[in-house]
């Protein structure tokens, strides 16, 4: 699936045209298809702290793979299963995707930072017949075993011990060999869990036909993706739908080296150390982590870095961040947009002239997309609604497992309803206002809370910043703000007012935060983006307790 040559956008979104196989297995295409042409080439690097980097190539990967797909059927799980991944960015976490999509079997990952009841959760309403896991997740595990009776095996990379079977162990009892399932474009392939950041997550399922349909997105973002020596690398976690579709996926399709790293809490020498050792000259960097960037000054001075493209995504880039990366990184942010039903619908791509600060980017080629209201009726330019994605199109899912009843609410006709709210200019540029729960009513006044955290991320003591409605008698609601500052500041009243100004001289006297809390963190998904909910709660509290 590759993007015709085209200069221009407006060309390149006319032309393109869909290319969907009747037979196609997301297994085959990022490991096997490669494996049969080249089977030394490198798919896999591992940075290691100790400097002891490792790699892997296409026929490793194939190899094992096929092993540990064998050793699933022995255990007895069939196509159409759900597997689950409780698993860091590791070699052993894309075995096991790649076994689990030749079997025509359906993976399910799972965040290690989930706690047991969310994890429990997700693996009872899935009804998983297997994880695989490591030692840290064996802890989360035990406690929640004996309430899941669908989940008949685990497997642990760490080694076995009494009720978990040890993946070596496995792998070693098996042959290399297997005949992958034939599976079709909509056979289920995939199941990601929704955030949560608006209400109970759902298992949104997804097809083998979903891989395809985020390349024209890859090579949009990263301008003409893949290049030669290009490597990718994303802190963001396997996971989630950004760090499996808009990284390593796609790119172990297109025969593009991807970097794993050890999970850690995100720290930005680190961040640069990676990609400088590694020579990633392609990564995946969420808004959240772009701005803890910002901590290092002049990056460029103290990291030999090799990078030829950014790309993010989760949450609105803002053009503060923006800016800042075109200064200190001397690159253009690619931001893009889409969620866990739907996903990498619109990009911007400096290289095709689609790059505004603050903007989003527009619909990305194959993808038709449009500012809607709730009944799918299209909104004239520069009016803002929900940001909507008209069906059929590859990477929308099949449906929220079990549940028609939600599947049918997330559509008005043909349009799939995002749940976020933007606007779209005269030069089809969409913006990102914010979630349709997340904006705030004042004063008569509808305000998206993304273009205050921008503006309150360019203050040089911010570091991250949350705005919510909290309930005033007068106004319906206030804006107050929740800011973690930049190590060497303290908070104050002073800062406070400071702050405050800041943002009434650059936006408006209806959008500044009347409230300022300084906190030492904000509550954030596994993804990274900020539970808005968890602050209007804990703001709606104070009211309550007053």
């Amino acid at each position: 699936m590759i993007l015709p040559q085209r200069d221009t956008y407006e060309a390149l979104y006319r032309d393109f045209r869909w290319e969907i196989p009747a037979k196609f297995n997301i297994g085959y295409a990022v490991c096997d298809e490669w494996a049969e042409r080249e089977p030394d080439r490198i798919c896999l690097e591992h940075f290691s702290p100790d400097g002891q980097h490792l790699s892997m190539t296409y026929g490793m990967l194939k190899d094992r793979s096929n092993v540990f797909a064998n050793a699933l059927t022995a255990l007895g799980v069939r196509p159409g299963d759900r597997v689950a991944l409780l698993l860091p960015q590791s070699f052993e976490t894309v075995v096991a995707h790649v076994a689990i999509y030749k079997m025509g079997a359906i993976a399910l990952p799972l965040a290690l930072l989930f706690g047991a009841e969310a994890l429990e959760y997700r693996l009872k309403v899935s009804g998983a017949a297997a994880i695989v896991t490591n030692k840290f997740g064996l802890t989360r595990l035990k406690p929640i075993r004996e309430h899941l009776p669908e989940l008949a095996h685990v497997v642990s990379i760490d080694g076995g011990e009494d009720g978990v079977a040890g993946f070596a162990d496995l792998v070693a009892a098996h042959p290399p060999l297997f005949e992958i399932a034939e599976t079709g474009p909509d056979d289920p392939a995939l199941m990601i869990f929704t955030s949560g950041t608006t209400g109970p997550p759902k298992g949104a399922l997804h097809g083998h036909r979903v891989l395809r349909g985020h390349i024209p997105g890859m090579q949009f973002a990263h301008e003409g993706f893949p290049q030669s020596g290009d490597k990718l690398w994303t802190p963001s976690d396997w996971a989630w739908a950004g760090g499996l579709l808009n990284a390593l996926l796609p790119s172990l399709m297109l025969g593009v080296p991807v970097v794993s790293s050890p999970a850690q809490k995100f720290d930005a020498h680190m961040a640069f150390r990676i990609m400088a050792e590694m020579g990633v000259r392609n990564a995946f960097i969420p808004p959240t982590a772009l701005r803890l960037l910002k901590a290092i000054a002049d990056p460029r001075s103290q990291y030999d870095l090799q990078l030829r493209t950014i790309g993010s995504a989760g949450e609105a880039l803002g053009r503060e961040t923006y800016e800042w990366v075109r200064a200190a990184l001397g690159l253009t942010v690619n931001e893009f947009f889409g969620q866990t039903e739907c996903n990498f619908v619109i990009s911007s791509s400096a290289a095709f002239g689609v790059s505004r600060g603050g903007a989003t980017g527009k619909a990305v080629p194959g993808h038709r997309v449009a500012i809607v209201d709730t009944n799918g009726r299209e909104m004239p330019v520069g009016e803002s609604g929900q940001i909507a994605v008209h069906r059929p199109d590859p990477v929308m899912f099949l449906g929220y497992w079990q549940d028609e009843r939600a599947t049918e609410a997330k559509f008005a006709g043909d349009w799939l309803l995002t749940g976020d709210l933007g606007r779209q200019d005269a030069d089809g540029y969409i913006s990102f206002i914010g979630r349709d729960d997340d904006v705030i009513t004042s004063s008569g006044y509808r305000i998206g809370p993304s273009e205050i955290e921008d503006c309150l991320g360019g203050h040089p003591a911010v570091q991250l910043a949350a705005a919510v409605g909290k309930p005033d008698a007068v106004r319906t609601e206030i804006v107050k703000a929740y800011v973690v500052l930049v190590p060497g500041y303290a908070p104050s009243e002073a800062l406070a007012a400071d702050i405050r100004d800041w943002v009434k001289t650059r936006l408006s006297m209806h959008e500044y935060p009347r409230e300022i809390e300084f906190v030492q963190a904000l509550p954030l998904t596994t993804s990274g983006k900020v539970i808005r909910r968890t602050l209007r709660e804990r703001a709606a509290a104070e009211i309550s307790a007053s």
